[in-house]
Formats: C-alpha cells, sequence, structure tokens
C-alpha cells in the first residue's frame, strides 16, 4: 500500500503512557487501571486499551495514501484522504471493546487462548470521520442495501497490519453490508479520536469504527474494503 507501511519489528513503535498495565510487549496489547477508565465518561487517548497483532504501521507519506473499494461492485475506485475528508464528517461516540476483555478471569475457571487481559480492554471515545454508508454509495451501493447486483452481502475490511495468528498475512474482519449501509447503524471511517488526529496505536491514518459490536470488527490502519458474498473467515 504506497504511503502505509506495517514494519517487520518493534524498533519504531510509538511512545505509550507508563501508567498502562501492559500484557503484552510484543505484539504490544496495554490496559489501564480500572481507576483511570472510570474517571470520565471519554476515555483519554493515553488510557484507551491498546490491542495489537503486529510491529504498528507508519505513515511513509500521507499524500500517498489510499483505500481501494472493490470486490461484487459494478465499480472499483481508490479513495485518497483528501477524498474521504470531502465527504460529510460525523461525530459518533461509542465504546469499543475486546472480545477477551476478562480473559484473566475466565482463565481461572477454564484456559482461555489469547491475551489475558484484566477488565479494562474497553474504552469509550468520541470518533469523527465519514460514514461507511456515503463511502460505498460512491461504488453504487445504495443506502440501506442488504445484496449487491453481483451478490455482495457482506463488507470485509483489510488492514494493513499484519497477524501473526495469520502467519504474516493481513488483518481482516468483516460485517453485513445491511449494517454498513445503514446511515443509523454510524459505521465510520474515522480520521479522529477524541477532537483530535487518531495516532498511530489507535489506527492513523484510517481506522473502521463499527459501534455495537465486538472490537475485532473496528479494523485498524485500513488498506482496503472489499465487497463479498460470504462473511470473513479469517482469524
Amino acid at each position: 500500500m504506497p504511503g502505509l507501511t506495517a514494519p517487520s519489528d518493534y524498533a519504531e513503535e510509538p511512545p505509550r503512557h507508563p501508567a498502562l498495565r501492559i500484557n503484552s510487549k510484543e505484539p504490544f496489547n496495554a490496559e489501564p487501571h480500572r481507576s483511570a477508565l472510570v474517571s470520565s465518561y471519554i476515555t483519554p487517548v493515553d488510557f484507551f486499551y491498546k490491542r495489537n497483532h503486529g510491529p504498528i504501521p507508519k505513515v511513509d507519506d500521507i499524500s500517498r495514501y489510499s483505500v481501494s473499494i472493490s470486490g461484487l461492485v459494478n465499480k472499483h475506485i481508490q479513495l485518497s484522504m483528501d477524498d474521504i475528508r470531502m465527504l460529510p464528517k460525523y461525530n459518533v461516540t461509542a465504546t469499543l471493546q475486546c472480545a477477551g476483555n476478562k480473559r484473566t478471569a475466565m482463565s481461572k475457571v477454564r484456559k482461555v487462548r489469547g491475551v489475558g487481559w484484566d477488565v479494562s480492554a474497553l474504552g469509550n471515545a468520541t470518533w469523527g470521520g465519514a460514514k461507511l454508508s456515503d463511502v460505498l454509495e460512491l461504488v453504487g451501493i445504495h443506502k440501506l442495501s442488504s445484496v449487491t447486483s453481483l451478490g455482495g452481502k457482506h463488507v470485509e475490511f483489510v488492514s494493513v497490519d499484519r497477524c501473526k495468528e495469520e502467519k504474516g498475512g493481513p488483518y481482516k474482519a468483516s460485517i453485513p453490508l445491511k449494517q454498513a449501509t445503514d446511515p443509523d447503524a454510524d459505521v465510520l471511517l474515522a480520521y479522529e479520536m477524541n477532537g483530535e488526529t487518531i495516532n498511530r496505536d489507535h489506527g492513523y491514518p484510517l481506522r473502521v469504527v463499527v459501534p455495537g459490536v465486538i472490537g475485532a470488527r473496528s479494523v485498524k490502519w485500513l488498506d482496503s474494503i472489499n465487497i463479498i458474498k460470504e462473511e470473513c473467515q479469517v482469524y
């Protein structure tokens, strides 16, 4: 992907708040103490949990960054950050929670695979960006559509992030097209978090925010969007 790269090691990780509880250093996974989490309705960026699968991607040149939209649609396009910022901007306050939240406690009853989270792998932020329903209209998918003319029923988000669980392949996740095209579902391609440009840990320059479902669907470091027939089957 021009403008966005996934490093092969952890030499250029961004700085993090020293009060975070680190559950994994490489890849970096950390959460705040529960007292910091409940201190305010909006979780400060520094105390928002960090969930990563590999080294944090870097933007080499934002002017060269773009997101492709392809798959089971009649029109394939590339969108730059300028293109996305030209769409109507929305601010959506939404909570994200890792599916593994409280895994440490769960593992006391029965061993559960994955990062050992306490109770703070969640956070509430105000996200700013373009609605996915507006973006998909650019490739001819109307709002409130549940299937495209070519049979697409799901929207797959592909990250530049390389996922060890996928043997070095990209991290991916999907949501139903019906949810993606519903303006009231508030699914965003977000470039701001709490009124500021989203930082590297949380998906700079662009991430997906899908309110109401596990955080794994809110793919960071967005590389491409694919319209597919079946639900994404990767990790």
